[in-house]
This record gives C-alpha cells, sequence and structure tokens, in this order.
C-alpha cells in the first residue's frame, strides 16, 4: 500500500519496508504488472518507485451503459458539460440547482408540452439519475447541486461545440419518436 501511495520507498528511512520490498520482488513484481505498474528498485540509493508501465495498445474499457439515459438526463447532463468546460480553469464549481435543472429541460419541451408536473417529475428524475450517476454531487443547500468533473469523462466530446448540434438533434428526435439515448455509458 505505501508503494502505491507513493512516491517512493526510502530504504534509510524505513529499513523495515525496504527489507520486506527486498525480500518479495518478485511477487509485487507480478503483481504491479498486473495493474500495468512496474516496480523499480534502486539497491544503491535504497529506493523502491512505481511508475506506469509503457503498452502498446489502450487496456481500458470506455464508459460503458447498464441502462441509456434518457432524453432528459442526456439534455441536462449535456448542458452541465458544457457549463463544466466554460467554468474550466477558473478554480470556481460549477452549479446546478433544481430550479435550473428545470429551465433547462423546459427550454427542450416538445412543442405543445404545458405539462408542468410533468416537467417537475422529468427534472426530480434526471437530478436523482445524475446523482446517482456520481455527475452531480448534492450540496448542503437543498435542491443545490455541483457538478462533479467526472462529467467531462462521462461525456467525451473532442469540443464542447459539438454539443449544441447534439442538443439540437435531440430535440428533433424527440418530436419524430420516443427517445432512449446510448450516448453516455457508466461504469461509476
Amino acid at each position: 500500500m505505501r508503494l502505491l501511495r507513493g512516491p517512493y520507498i526510502d530504504g534509510t528511512t524505513d529499513p523495515a519496508l525496504w527489507t520486506t520490498i527486498l525480500n518479495n520482488t518478485a511477487s509485487l513484481q507480478q503483481y504491479l504488472s498486473e495493474i500495468f505498474l512496474l516496480l523499480t528498485v534502486d539497491l544503491e540509493r535504497k529506493i523502491a518507485l512505481l511508475t506506469p508501465a509503457s503498452i502498446d495498445a489502450v487496456h481500458t474499457q470506455p464508459i460503458v451503459a447498464r441502462k441509456p439515459l434518457r432524453r432528459e438526463e442526456t439534455l441536462l447532463a449535456l448542458r452541465l458539460r458544457v457549463l463544466l468546460d466554460r467554468h474550466a480553469g477558473t478554480g470556481t464549481d460549477v452549479g446546478i440547482s433544481r430550479a435550473g435543472a428545470r429551465e433547462i429541460l423546459a427550454e427542450h419541451r416538445q412543442p405543445g408540452a404545458v405539462d408542468d408536473k410533468r416537467l417537475d417529475e422529468q427534472t426530480d428524475a434526471a437530478l436523482a439519475r445524475l446523482a446517482g450517476l456520481k455527475l452531480i454531487v448534492p450540496t448542503e443547500l437543498a435542491d443545490e447541486y455541483r457538478v462533479s468533473n467526472a462529467l467531462a469523462l462521462a461525456l467525451p466530446f473532442d469540443s464542447i461545440d459539438q454539443i449544441p448540434a447534439y442538443l439540437a438533434a435531440l430535440d428533433k428526435s424527440a418530436v419524430a419518436e420516443p427517445f432512449e439515448d446510448t450516448l453516455m455509458q457508466e461504469t461509476f
């Protein structure tokens, strides 16, 4: 565990751990290679450290859905992704309130839809699903959420300029047929 926490083990300051590493180097190297890490032991300097293994092919899986997002969940997630990118580098957290989420979903209502109770239900369901995926995190304030930076990984657009076109396509498809989106895939 100390090796994994890093950044290194100094054998001069922790001789017992250094001896354990020396006595178990082969088994440690075998285990660490399974998680794509290399153990480097410098006997002269009494230093042990981990480095990422260089690999030719990517061994990670993209985020894969267990259950696709509904239209409203996708709309909200996409808009929050745009907000997240706009706040990048400012040092401030991106937040969303229930009222703000409701406004976002109201903008994308199907033409002629006026059922406010249904909109409230969709808003609550979308917020609950995104919170369940830990893409938004509840705050101390009721109906206020912080947008997780993990959302950028869950919605890996090359450029946020692609998002408005995707939103427009969602709006068009909602008029044509019922919607179930497979854009965002989850493994959280």
